[in-house]
C-alpha cells in the first residue's frame, strides 16, 4: 500500500486559527432561522440515544457547516462564488445553502461518488464537476480551480466556520444530558465542533473511525503517515489526511477514538433499518457501531447522514443476516411472578402463599354448600 510521510515542517501554520464555544453559539444564532432541530430517538435494543441528522436538510449534518460559513462570509462582505470538494454530503449542503441564499456554488466530486448525492447537488442548482477517484484528488482539483478563478474555497471540515456550524449539534444534544456522545470522524469537523460544545459541560466525547481509514486516530498519536484508503461502506469518512485545525482540536478534546470493523458497520446499518426503521448511510451508522465498545449509562450516537444508494441498501439487506438481539432483562418485579402455563396454554395465576397445598375436608364441604346455593339461585 503506497505511503508518504509528513513532518511538522511540511504543514502550514494554523496556530493563529482558533475556534471556541462562542463561535458555536454564534453559529446557532445564524442557523436557527433556516434549519430545524433534528430529533433524538432512543433505540431501546441498542440502549443508545440517536441524534438523527439523517433527517436534516439534504439528509446530512453537513448543511450546518456550509450554511454557517456562507452566512459568516456574507457578514464579512465576501460575496465571491464558492467552490468545494466533497464525496457528496458537503457538496449537497453547500448546494442547498447557496440556493437558499441566492449565491453561486461549484462542487468537485470524485468519480464513484454515490449517484443519489450527485443528483442531490444538481437538484439545488450547483455546478457539479467530477474529478479523481477519491476525495483527496477532488480536493486538489477544487483548490486549483479556486486559485485560477478567484473563487472562495470552502473546506469540507478544516474551516473555523464549518467546525462551528457542526458544533450546533452538540448544543441540541446537551438538554438530553448524556454522559457520553459518540461521533463519526472523517476529517474531524463534526467531532471537533461537538466536542467544543459539550466538553465544558462534563460530557465525554468519543470518536469513531472505520478500519483502514483511521488517519485522525493515528495523527492524534503522532503518526502522520499518509496511507491509501481501501473501499468501505463508510464513504463519507474516507479521508487520507485529516484537517490541521480539526486534528489539534480532536487531540485536545476527544476522550477516545474507537476503530470499527467493516463487518460490524454492515451489521449495525442493517439492524438500524430492520429494528429501528431508520435509514442511514455507512458513515451515519458508524458511531452506533462503535457504541457497543463505549461504556456509559446515557449514551448518544450521532447518525450523521442517510444518503445511501438504494442498490447498496438492497444488497446489504439481502446479504447481511444480523445476529438476533439479546432478550431484554427481566425486571425484579417481573421475576417474582411465576410464569406457569395451564393445559389450555393460558397462564395460571399464582397461588397465595398462605394457601395450603390441599384444602381440608371442612373447607371442601363449605365450598360445595356455597356452590349448591349459587346454583339454586339461577
Amino acid at each position: 500500500m503506497p505511503e508518504s510521510h509528513l513532518t511538522a515542517s511540511d504543514e502550514p501554520d494554523v496556530d493563529d486559527v482558533d475556534v471556541s464555544v462562542a463561535d458555536v453559539l454564534a453559529a446557532q444564532a445564524r442557523l436557527r432561522r433556516f434549519l430545524p432541530i433534528t430529533p433524538i430517538h432512543y433505540a431501546e435494543r441498542f440502549g443508545t440515544m440517536l441524534k438523527l441528522e439523517n433527517l436534516q436538510r439534504t439528509g446530512s449534518y453537513k448543511v450546518r457547516g456550509a450554511l454557517n460559513a456562507l452566512l459568516a462570509a456574507r457578514e464579512r462582505g465576501d460575496h465571491r462564488p464558492v467552490i468545494a470538494a466533497s464525496a457528496g454530503n458537503h457538496a449537497q449542503g453547500l448546494a442547498w445553502a447557496a440556493h437558499r441564499l441566492g449565491m453561486q456554488a461549484i462542487t468537485v466530486m470524485p468519480h464513484g461518488a454515490p449517484a443519489t448525492k450527485i443528483a442531490g447537488v444538481a437538484h439545488w442548482g450547483a455546478m457539479v464537476r467530477q474529478h479523481g477517484v477519491n476525495f483527496d484528488e477532488a480536493l486538489a482539483f477544487a483548490q486549483e480551480l479556486a486559485r485560477h478563478n478567484d473563487y472562495r474555497f470552502l473546506p469540507a471540515f478544516d474551516d473555523p466556520d464549518v467546525i462551528a456550524g457542526q458544533g450546533t449539534i452538540g448544543i441540541e444534544i446537551a438538554p438530553h444530558t448524556p454522559d457520553v456522545v459518540i461521533v463519526p470522524i472523517g476529517g474531524g469537523g463534526l467531532a471537533s465542533g461537538v466536542a467544543l460544545a459539550l466538553k465544558s459541560q462534563g460530557v465525554r466525547v468519543v470518536g469513531a473511525q472505520i478500519e483502514g481509514s483511521d488517519a485522525m486516530a493515528r495523527a492524534i498519536n503522532g503518526d502522520l503517515t499518509v496511507k491509501e484508503v481501501p473501499p468501505t461502506l463508510a464513504d463519507g469518512v474516507k479521508v487520507k489526511v485529516p484537517g490541521l485545525i480539526t486534528r489539534r482540536l480532536c487531540a485536545r478534546l476527544l476522550d477516545d477514538v474507537v476503530i470499527v470493523r467493516e463487518a460490524e458497520l454492515r451489521e449495525t446499518l442493517v439492524r438500524l433499518v430492520l429494528e429501528e426503521h431508520i435509514i442511514a448511510e455507512g458513515a451515519g451508522a458508524l458511531a452506533l457501531a462503535a457504541g457497543r465498545r463505549v461504556t456509559g449509562k446515557h449514551k448518544c450516537a450521532v447518525v450523521s447522514g442517510g444518503n445511501i444508494d438504494a442498490t447498496v441498501l438492497a444488497t446489504l439487506l439481502s446479504e447481511v443476516r444480523p445476529r438476533p438481539p439479546r432478550k431484554p432483562r427481566r425486571r425484579a418485579s417481573d421475576a417474582a411472578i411465576p410464569r406457569i402455563q395451564s393445559a389450555s396454554g393460558k397462564p395460571k395465576p399464582p397461588k397465595p402463599k398462605s394457601q395450603s397445598a390441599k384444602p381440608s375436608a371442612t373447607a371442601r364441604n363449605r365450598a360445595q354448600g356455597t356452590a349448591a346455593v349459587e346454583e339454586s339461585t339461577w
